[in-house]
């Protein structure tokens, strides 16, 4: 079984709580109480009976895992769900950009019919880590992705039904851009991104909101209003929300370079603020978590 975010829906109660339990749960010891988790869930505006609705089904995705924790219930992380965890910090932290004379991942399969439920899942899972399809049977992704490509297949129990390659950039007919348009869905890319720029600080790359705030989410002053005077309880609850909306978009762009996409692409823009958010929000945020879990 593979353990992962494949069918998150960013801003859903069960969301939210993986991202709080991705966020804070290492560095808690890797246990909770419940009763704190309703707690900081109630800062994201959730209610008592739809966190604990979310922990019963975070168990029964087989991310928690039963736990007594200083005399109260509550849950621990899952054996298999650091690998997932850290996995999923090099994404969301780590955004990383494929150089044009960097190596790069082909995968070729190929699966009977009546395997074509376990096809259907590998298909699924390679466009989520942000493959691309050359053709059927045949997907492409930056070489960095090599080990989470190779982790899929064993996963599925399809390794023997698939060839890794590690090679050079691909030559084409035409122009690496105009295929790489063909292989990824960059329009569906680019609007991840640009929602999170409405969302958290921006409409579009390089403008201001209304108010004059850039996607950055400094004012005209230069003071950052998302962050500095907040309560340690209200940029808890940003934070958590700007990761949970920001998480699939590194998995869905592949980091392709910039010679491959278009003039206007709202990458590095969203990239930016995200690490904004990050340096202004995420200390407070932690301080709220140790306030509650009283460590």
């Amino acid at each position: 079984m593979i353990l992962d975010d494949l069918d998150s829906r960013p801003g859903s109660t069960t969301s939210l709580l993986r991202t709080v339990v991705g966020l804070y749960l290492r560095d808690l010891g890797g246990a909770v109480a419940v009763a704190d988790l309703v707690e900081l869930l109630g800062a994201l505006d959730v209610p008592p009976v739809g966190a604990r609705g979310a922990v019963s089904r975070a168990k029964a995705k087989g991310l928690l895992v039963p736990e007594t924790v200083g005399g109260r219930a509550g849950y621990s992380l899952a054996p298999d769900a650091a690998r997932m965890l850290a996995r999923g910090d090099r994404r969301i932290f780590a955004y990383r950009q494929q150089g044009d004379d960097d190596p790069w991942c082909l995968v070729s399969f190929s699966l009977p019919e009546e395997r074509r439920a376990v096809r259907h899942q590998l298909r699924r899972h390679l466009a989520w880590i942000g493959a691309g399809t050359v053709a059927d049977g045949l997907w492409i992704a930056p070489g960095h992705l090599v080990d989470e490509v190779e982790e899929i297949l064993v996963g599925l129990g399809v390794r023997e039904a698939a060839t890794v390659f590690v090679a050079g950039p691909p030559r084409v007919a035409g122009s690496f851009a105009d295929a790489a348009a063909r292989w990824w869905d960059l329009d569906r890319v680019a609007a991840l991104h640009r929602d999170f720029l409405a969302r958290h600080g921006g409409s579009r790359p390089g403008a201001a909101r209304p108010d004059g705030v850039r996607p950055d989410g400094v004012r005209p002053d230069g003071v950052r209003p998302h962050g500095g005077d907040a309560s340690p309880r209200a940029a808890f609850a940003r934070w958590v929300r700007a990761v949970d909306d920001w998480r699939p978009v590194p998995y869905a762009d592949p980091g392709l370079p910039l010679s491959a996409l278009p003039a206007d692409w709202p990458g590095a823009a969203s990239v930016a603020l995200f690490d904004g958010l990050r340096a202004d929000l995420a200390a407070a945020a932690a301080d709220h978590v140790r306030v509650v879990v009283g460590r």
